[in-house]
């Protein structure tokens, strides 16, 4: 075969762009099978399926999970991130069978992430169900141990948490609460 000739290679078009010869035998260096890239083999519908059931299913474990170890990144957020790069990299690595599946799938996690913050803001009864509210870890200088508890933050952990805030003791802190997305908020007393 001739360098740079199209050939037909099990009824899809290929490209051959050399010849192998480390074989001892020709044969083709790259081939590109464009139906295989495009067109998905999976139906569009069964993509959507799974990657909503997918979003949904996770979603409701991180919204339940201690929002400690979420970090700076809301459960959702992290959410987001780790399916899009699973999603992405599944596309280029052809577990799937084209780019095309890949692309649905990573558009129907980015739209589930898009319909539950546009659910937050249009109907905030649906807020307490969709995001964590805060929870109170010290109120007027005292530590509210069943918080501690729940979270199961030790007070290693709170006072480093604090210390990031310029805070040395307990007793200076009016109130500290743990937001729904990991973070720490923490308001001094005034006069302290």
């Amino acid at each position: 075969m001739a360098r740079g000739v199209g050939s037909l290679a099990s009824g899809n078009f290929a490209f051959s762009y050399g010849v192998c010869r480390k074989e001892k035998r020709e044969g083709l260096i790259m081939i590109i099978d464009w139906n295989s890239v495009f067109v998905p083999s999976l139906g569009i519908a069964e993509i959507v399926l799974r990657g909503t059931l997918m979003y949904l299913g996770l979603f409701l474990i991180l919204r339940f999970m201690a929002r400690r170890q979420a970090g700076h990144f809301g459960p959702a957020d992290l959410l987001v991130i780790v399916l899009i790069a699973d999603a992405a990299q599944n596309g280029l690595g052809k577990e799937y069978q084209s780019v095309t599946e890949g692309l649905v799938l990573v558009m129907t996690i980015v739209a589930w992430e898009y319909i539950i913050d546009w659910l937050i803001y249009r109907f905030p009864l649906l807020r307490p169900y969709l995001t964590p509210s805060s929870l109170t870890l010290i109120n007027d200088g005292r530590i509210v141990e069943e918080a501690m508890r729940r979270e199961m933050l030790s007070m290693d952990e709170l006072a480093s948490q604090l210390r990031q805030h310029q805070v040395e003791y307990i007793t200076d802190v009016k109130l500290a609460k743990l937001e729904g997305d990991g973070r720490l908020s923490v308001i001094r007393h005034e006069n302290r």
